[in-house]
């Protein structure tokens, strides 16, 4: 299914908070809904995160009522502000929005309506430029991938959490398409089960062999030689290779160097932060309590007991075996690496 569609001057955004129940989309018609939306993980997945931002820019323009060209790019430049608070760790979301603002900045003095023209073709530019980019990350991925591979993930970065295809899923689904018979066991992902509700949705419509296990299972199927190697997405990436990614992903990335299994971060170019020097300056969400003591709406812990829910981890670089991008692969030490593909 699309994550989002732009039709008729509005954002329509599958609601993953729904799935795999119920497919079911949410009309945007401001920027104000398109933030709630990102924040309450309806979209989510730093890709779809970055593209959605952007059309929800082109919304929070059209809102606007500004005649005076500076005056519209002010209102604009707020109404990014406000979006750019939504999500911290996820580097994309705040990509896609200075990409959008460099748009409009570097324009000659134009009409609002021009420069909203403007916008959303570079929204639409943005959008396209992740579908085809996580395909070419397949393609280099495929090189990583031996037949008949058995694939352990973490959360979901596939179609769900892009334009489309997907990232650490997108290397999959090429490997599937070139008909090497590949398997996956998809981490359930606590507290929010990205992996059982979203992973195995999208590997069960592919019609590719999924196992769900639940999070601390990971060690012993890899003890007992089950994994023939870890693939994940990133939210953020530092110029050294630390990588920022859900919760648990660095508690896999040990287990997967303690059997010897290789680790693998598929992520879009744009997911490198290049002014960070490491994972310590990424900065980590915390989010609701009530998403760890609660499981459906249910309470599962005690009233008053402590929480703690960060919604991502660091995976230090030397865990990482390779980074698959969709400009080619990058391998240590990551800071050359990084710097010579810019």
């Amino acid at each position: 299914m699309d994550t989002m569609k732009w039709e008729d001057g509005r954002l329509l955004l599958l609601d993953q908070t729904r799935l795999p129940g119920c497919a079911e989309y949410i009309c945007c018609e401001d920027h104000g809904t398109v933030a709630e939306a990102i924040k309450r993980l309806s979209v989510r997945g730093a890709p779809a995160i970055g593209a959605a931002a952007a059309y929800g820019l082109v919304l929070g323009a059209m809102k606007l009522d500004c005649r005076d060209h500076g005056e519209f790019i002010a209102g604009v430049e707020k109404v990014a502000g406000f979006l750019s608070g939504t999500r911290p760790t996820a580097v994309n979301l705040n990509w896609a929005l200075e990409r959008m603002l460099d748009s409009i900045r570097s324009a000659a003095p134009a009409r609002p309506e021009d420069l909203i023209d403007i916008m959303l073709r570079e929204a639409e530019v943005i959008y396209r430029e992740d579908l085809e980019g996580n395909r070419k990350m397949g393609e280099h991925g495929l090189e990583l991938i031996p037949e008949g591979a058995r694939i352990l993930t973490h959360c979901n970065a596939g179609s769900l959490a892009t334009a489309g295809y997907g990232t650490a899923l997108g290397v999959i689904r090429a490997a599937h398409e070139a008909g090497r018979r590949v398997s996956v066991y998809a981490d359930e992902t606590r507290p929010l089960l990205q992996g059982a509700r979203l992973t195995c949705w999208e590997m069960v419509q592919e019609g590719i062999p999924v196992t769900l296990i639940t999070d601390n299972m990971a060690g012993y199927l890899m003890f007992r030689g089950m994994v023939d190697l870890v693939v994940v997405g990133s939210d953020r990436i530092a110029s050294n290779g630390d990588v920022a990614n859900k919760i648990g992903t660095y508690g896999v990335a040990v287990l997967a160097r303690e059997h010897g299994v290789p680790f693998y971060v598929a992520a879009p170019f744009s997911t490198i932060d290049i002014r960070l020097g490491s994972g310590l300056e990424i900065p980590i969400e915390e989010r609701n309590p009530d998403e760890v003591t609660h499981i459906g709406g249910v309470r599962m812990a005690p009233e008053g007991v402590g929480v703690w829910n960060p919604a991502f981890d660091v995976t230090p670089a030397g865990l990482v075996s390779a980074i698959i991008t969709e400009r080619g692969i990058l391998r240590a030490p990551y800071e050359k690496a990084i710097r010579a593909m810019y």
